[in-house]
């Protein structure tokens, strides 16, 4: 189990869940953040992660950044030493080598066999998940757990981007298009999750965030997820800390869905995938597993309240679906933790 930080430094940690955990942590230990990069003619989609992992071999301790090409359906990974890793104190701010990221913007200065990436890109209008002492962003009131295998955190659900990237000598202008930014630290990933997202929908300012994984606790497990809806300006939020019911999860290699009830809403999601690559993912060894992701699925999210009246039936594209791991015992244990008793 990775140890507990000291009790401020884990407080400042938890009401700031965008800036680097890893501080004091010894191995295993990861952290990585996701910059989903679409264009405004949506034919440049592009997931730019960087992120660095402590092991207790240190020659496998490094960081790195890995970049999704979602329209090619391609994959690379660019290894630091673990040394090239810096971040600033209390805030989202580092870099990996000669590249930079914040919740404002990147720079990139990627080349290598796997082909070049270079540019700078800012970001505006960000739409961050609440952050307040009772429910600290996204996870709630289980960021204040100091032992989760793996911690989540929604940096901007839809904000957009200015600037151009140089891909392979090509010129891309990125000005005009949408982002995307999430994280994930902890020791490992989980057994089995779904992941999707998409701020693509019909009507500008509309995101889905969506995630349901098997979750150890305390020498046992269960099934957690966790959902944002942004539309209209309010985020609707649905997670098993606020007593969401899973009504159906039904996950099959050509589409995912899904419903559940919160106490005002029910919010139903059908996932269909599409081309994409292999990620690299960590274990409590390495940065080894490999997991596939797309950014060419479609997500329909469909919200009414529960008297029936219908808030939002849309479709969002440019997608980004994960469906990994133990899938099977992932609805096993979803149908015998919310079935009716």
């Amino acid at each position: 189990m990775t140890p507990p930080l000291s009790p401020l430094n884990f407080l400042r940690a938890a009401l700031n869940p965008d800036a680097y955990h890893g501080t004091g942590r010894r191995p295993p230990f990861f952290e990585g953040w996701y910059f989903k990069l679409v264009d405004p003619t949506l034919q440049h989609r592009y997931a730019v992660i960087p992120g660095v992992f402590k092991s207790r071999d240190p020659g496998l301790a490094h960081c790195f950044v890995q970049v999704l090409d979602g329209q090619a359906g391609r994959s690379s990974y660019y290894r630091y030493p673990a040394e090239a890793f810096r971040s600033a104190r209390g805030r989202f701010e580092i870099a990996v080598g000669p590249n930079r990221f914040s919740a404002e913007g990147l720079s990139l200065d990627l080349g290598g066999p796997e082909g070049t990436l270079r540019g700078e890109l800012s970001f505006s209008g960000l739409n961050p998940w609440p952050v307040t002492l009772i429910s600290p962003g996204i996870m709630g009131w289980y960021a204040w757990a100091p032992f989760m295998q793996t911690y989540h955190g929604v940096v901007s659900l839809d904000h957009r981007i200015h600037g151009q990237l140089e891909v392979n000598g090509q010129r891309v202008d990125f000005t005009g298009g949408d982002g995307y930014i999430e994280k994930d630290w902890g020791r490992s990933f989980p057994s089995g999750w779904v992941w999707m997202q998409s701020n693509h929908f019909s009507q500008p300012g509309t995101s889905l965030t969506a995630s349901i994984a098997t979750i150890p606790w305390l020498g046992r497990s269960f099934v957690g997820f966790i959902i944002g809806l942004l539309h209209e300006g309010r985020l609707y939020r649905f997670a098993t800390y606020l007593g969401t019911a899973l009504e159906r999860l039904e996950v099959r290699e050509e589409r995912v869905r899904w419903t559940l009830r919160g106490r005002e809403h029910r919010l139903e999601i059908e996932a269909l995938p599409g081309p994409g690559a292999l990620l690299h993912a960590p274990t409590e060894i390495d940065m080894g597993r490999r997991i596939p992701e797309t950014m060419q699925a479609s997500l329909r999210a469909r919200l009414s309240r529960l008297d029936g009246a219908l808030l939002l039936d849309d479709t969002g594209a440019c997608a980004g679906l994960e469906v990994a791991g133990d899938l099977d015992g992932l609805v096993r244990m979803a149908e015998a933790q919310f079935s009716p008793r």
